[in-house]
């Protein structure tokens, strides 16, 4: 019997797998990690659904006392049909994957808070604003207004029930092939200084890095065009 040499590694981990011992060890390390995994995913959706909402939106002064007060009165906050678009709404993809990756970057939005304080008074905060607008504008133009079409979409709208003024320019921008965020920048936030010269060097950046394809002859709204439709919109808030 001292002759007979000893089972390899994986012959006794075979053996131990299916004893019944190790059957029942690896029927509980299974259970065990599906609850566990339960656990995880249902915590991270809940935390996920935690931080994407207006009242977290607004925890944070930078945000309650700026862009959120400019918010107040605007047509998506207030209008006759009392349907509402909140800043996740705009700001929050709702697509899983997309979500995720704005939680993550949220994360620089997070040190700007707690750490470096780079927009927490309101004059720090005038001093950005075309900075973090363009931000959120290249974002928008990158997506095609993703965010903006989960309720607005040119196919779904009929132009003879809009008025005059919104029809003309509805149809005008599907036919030059414009995205939502060429004409509607001003519709909840406060346009800052400089904000046309601004936009148009999102696009041609967008367009430099091959990000977006040149953009065709006049794809973005000119200020009278612009300043139509937030007339248009503040009428129909009033409304």
């Amino acid at each position: 019997m001292s002759d007979m040499k000893r089972p390899g590694l994986i012959r006794r981990l075979w053996t131990f797998f299916w004893s019944p011992s190790g059957v029942l060890s690896l029927g509980l390390l299974l259970i065990a990690g599906f609850v566990a995994g339960i656990l995880f995913w249902g915590g991270f959706h809940w935390a996920m659904e935690m931080t994407n909402n207006e009242k977290f939106c607004i925890s944070c002064h930078e945000m309650r006392d700026n862009v959120y007060a400019e918010y107040q009165g605007t047509v998506h906050q207030s209008n006759s049909s009392g349907v509402r678009a909140t800043c996740p709404d705009c700001h929050v993809p709702k697509a899983w994957g997309p979500k995720v990756v704005r939680k993550i970057q949220a994360t620089q939005e997070l040190y700007g808070h707690f750490i470096t304080g780079v927009i927490d008074t309101p004059e720090k905060f005038e001093e950005h604003r075309l900075y973090l607008a363009g931000r959120v504008w290249k974002a928008m133009k990158k997506t095609d207004s993703r965010e903006c079409r989960n309720c607005h979409k040119f196919e779904f709208m009929d132009f003879t029930q809009q008025e005059n003024r919104a029809a003309d320019n509805h149809q005008r921008a599907l036919d030059e092939g414009k995205t939502c965020i060429d004409c509607h920048q001003g519709v909840a936030h406060k346009l800052p200084e400089g904000y046309l010269e601004r936009y148009e060097g999102v696009v041609n950046e967008l367009a430099v890095s091959g990000e977006l394809p040149p953009p065709p002859v006049k794809t973005m709204a000119s200020v009278d065009d612009r300043e139509e439709v937030k007339g248009y919109l503040s009428e129909t808030s009033a409304n």
